[in-house]
């Protein structure tokens, strides 16, 4: 469960200070799926980071699934992290490594020795047993969101943050990775909060909500 109160964040800019988010409140029961709407520096993205740990916040209460994330150190800050699912527009995959080490790669980092129990699963519900040895060069933009997907799912968390994750992709490709996505999500009783610019996307989520200078309309 997300619950987030009176949350505000600024910008400062030589001197001068810019209010990003005023003061939002937003509830998302567990395991609902939102999607975020709003023109370019409305705050979607600002939201999406402070929700993952990686800004904090000017004031306002943050609880994810009811550990507050405002006070939290760096060193429990990264171990939030560890627990939430990440996947970007830019699908941050290495280039030199093959999809299964991509898969696997921050997994190994953050739980040296454990098995990815998931593994194999996630792979043939996202297609991709046939691409396991190929570089990210050789796969599709569809493709490669695939593998970001199945990295960000890889540690079974209990919230996926997804930032544009269609903004490099075509109509078609772009519904069918949102369709995986939200299908394991409900499948895995996953929140699922994602950034988007396409009304169209909006329909396979439980609520829609829309940023507008910093506020909720």
């Amino acid at each position: 469960m997300i619950e987030v109160s009176r949350l505000s964040f600024s910008r400062h800019d030589g001197g001068e200070k810019h209010r990003i988010l005023k003061d939002l409140d937003l509830e998302i029961p567990k395991a609902q799926h939102v999607a975020l709407l709003g023109d370019s520096g409305s705050g979607k993205t600002t939201l999406l980071h402070i929700l993952a740990g990686l800004l904090k916040p000017e004031s306002g209460s943050v609880k994810i699934n009811g550990l507050e994330l405002n006070g939290l150190n760096d060193k429990a800050l990264a171990l939030y992290r560890r627990k939430i699912g990440l996947i970007f527009q830019h699908y941050q995959l290495l280039e030199c490594l093959t999809v299964k080490q991509n898969i696997l790669f921050q997994h190994q980092l953050n739980f040296a020795g454990q098995t990815a129990v998931q593994f194999d699963e996630l792979v043939a519900q996202l297609g991709l047993r046939d691409k396991l040895h190929a570089l990210p060069h050789q796969l599709s933009g569809g493709e490669q969101q695939r593998v970001g997907i199945a990295r960000a799912m890889l540690n079974q968390p209990q919230l996926i943050l997804a930032d544009e994750p269609t903004g490099n992709l075509d109509q078609k490709r772009s519904h069918q990775v949102v369709t995986l996505l939200t299908k394991l999500c409900k499948e895995r009783q996953i929140n699922l909060v994602m950034v988007t610019h396409s009304q169209q996307l909006t329909d396979y989520f439980d609520t829609v909500k829309v940023l507008s200078d910093g506020r909720f309309e």
